[in-house]
């Protein structure tokens, strides 16, 4: 009995490791996203004083 209870406190952080991974990967992809933005933002408005 004490091994099922084991297993499954193992299950349960495999689970919420998982699940933390998943949320950095779409972190990062928005990040990645939003920082060309925002790059093209300050790009502009930095050409548009250079004129």
């Amino acid at each position: 009995m004490a091994r099922a209870q084991e297993r499954e406190e193992g299950q349960g952080m495999v689970e919420y490791a998982l699940i933390l991974v998943l949320i950095a990967v779409v972190v990062i992809v928005i990040l990645q996203i939003v920082g060309k933005q925002v790059n093209n933002v300050f790009s502009n408005i930095s050409n548009g004083l250079n004129q």
